[in-house]
């Protein structure tokens, strides 16, 4: 290595241009100094430092620029670690844009280059590679939570699986297959337009399942809050037209709940929350209608008693109270209240029907007379059960019979009262009937589905005798 390198000895030079003149003892000066720079020039060894180069110079020309000295100094220094590194990252930098360039997603690009140097793709085949994986791993993991999920903290985590799963399958190159499918081979596993197709084809299905689960999801929560609210009005209703409405309402929910897609997980709470919903709806329904029903009864009583209304009004509002009865459902516990009641009303509006038409009373005594035939024939039907359902069925279109016969007795006829009288007995006594048709017929349906479980378990026995 020579003691002073070329751009040094340059930087001296120049400066020692401007120190000298053009003057015979300044060009003296001048052929000493360049004598010795010279002699550095041609010498092997370590560099030379900077006060090596002010001895060479300043005792023949002591002006000479000192910030000169140093600089030519630190020239002629070896390239240090920090410039080689500067080299190595521009280097560096330079291969990294060829390899950028190589793995562009453009055929013409890379045709040549998967011929000549295959090696620049591999930036290429590893980001495959990583998102083929990630795309695979997530939309397993999003249709295990999706579609087996036990909560809608699954069907959230699940909506995250799937957008990470689409991000991956956006990122795989899959125009790459239609140009060079062979490619695939490299890496070591197999990815094809078909398998592409079907992870894309599965995140959609989620992502149209996770849609649906949310409207369910939101269609139950509005349900459940109609509920509250419905609940909270019939506890706060003061009249008999505030709980009616409050049913109303309360019904409305309930519809709400059954309108839930049964497939979805909120369709799966829905149906339990229906259940025991009517249940509750049940226990205050009947009652509800009980009580409008007396409303209306009072209301026709009072209008009654007014001789300038007219009966065809009090029976309207007979029937009114008779139309409330009839809607208690047989499994209400208020079901015989509403009967009994249901008998009486329906001789009150019977009266108020004969007082609005002329009467005609030549065949009551018949007409009695047939209701007791049919009565008989009903009570002796009944008699020794059990029966049948169709048995029972027999015998309330029979004692329906009796009670016909009577309602067609008017009240300004003389065998009025004695017919109202029958016509409450055999209507409370197709009640009682209607009642045990309802028992048979449950009845028939437990002993036919523990028929069927016996079957099941002869078929194929538990492996606990237990």
């Amino acid at each position: 290595m020579r003691r002073l390198n070329n751009r040094a000895f340059d930087m001296l030079l120049q400066e020692l241009d401007n120190c000298s003149t053009s003057d015979a003892l300044s060009q003296a000066e001048k052929k000493i100094v360049l004598k010795r720079l010279q002699q550095l020039r041609s010498q092997d060894g370590s560099p030379a430092s900077v006060e090596e180069l002010r001895e060479a110079v300043v005792d023949i020309i002591p002006h000479f620029s000192e910030k000169v000295l140093k600089q030519a100094a630190a020239a002629n220094q070896p390239p240090g670690l920090f410039s080689k590194l500067k080299w190595a990252a521009i280097f560096l930098a330079g291969s990294a844009g060829v390899v950028w360039v190589a793995n562009l997603p453009y055929p013409m690009i890379r045709w040549p280059v998967a011929r000549t140097a295959p090696i620049l793709l591999l930036p290429s085949y590893m980001s495959m590679d990583y998102h083929y994986r990630q795309a695979i791993t997530q939309v397993e993991q999003a249709d295990q939570l999706v579609n087996h999920a036990t909560g809608p903290a699954d069907f959230e985590l699940g909506a995250k699986k799937a957008k990470v799963a689409q991000k991956h399958l956006d990122a795989l190159p899959v125009w790459f297959l239609g140009y060079w499918p062979k490619y695939t081979l490299w890496f070591g596993w197999q990815f094809t337009l078909d398998e592409f197709k079907t992870a894309r084809a599965t995140v959609g299905r989620m992502e149209a399942q996770l849609f649906q689960e949310k409207n369910a999801q939101t269609k139950l929560t509005q349900a459940e809050q109609a509920l509250i609210t419905a609940k909270q009005q019939y506890q706060q209703a003061q009249t008999i037209a505030q709980k009616q409405q409050a049913n109303a309402s309360w019904q409305a929910a309930l519809d709400q709940l059954e309108q839930i897609p049964p497939g979805t997980l909120a369709g799966k709470e829905a149906k339990l929350k229906l259940k025991a919903n009517e249940r509750d709806f049940a226990k205050v329904g009947g009652s509800t209608l009980i009580s409008a029903a007396q409303e209306f009864a009072l209301q026709a009583e009072k209008a009654g008693e007014n001789p300038a209304l007219e009966w065809e009004q009090v029976q309207a509002l007979w029937q009114e109270a008779i139309n409330r009865l009839k809607q208690v459902s047989l499994q209400d516990p208020s079901y015989s209240a509403a009967q009994k009641l249901l008998a009486e009303y329906q001789t009150n509006v019977g009266i108020a029907q004969t007082k609005r038409k002329a009467p005609d009373s030549s065949n009551s005594d018949k007409l009695i007379a047939a209701a007791k035939q049919f009565a008989f024939a009903a009570a002796k039907a009944g008699l020794n059960p059990p029966h049948t359902a169709s048995e029972w069925q027999q015998v309330i279109k029979l004692w329906e019979q009796a009670t016909d016969q009577l309602q067609k007795i008017q009240v300004q006829d003389s065998t009025y009262v004695e017919a109202q009288k029958l016509l409450a007995t055999y209507q409370t006594n197709s009640g009682i009937v209607q009642t045990r048709l309802k028992m048979e017929q449950d009845s028939v349906d437990a002993l036919q589905a523990a028929k069927q479980t016996i079957q099941q378990f002869t078929a194929s026995p538990p492996s606990d005798v237990n």
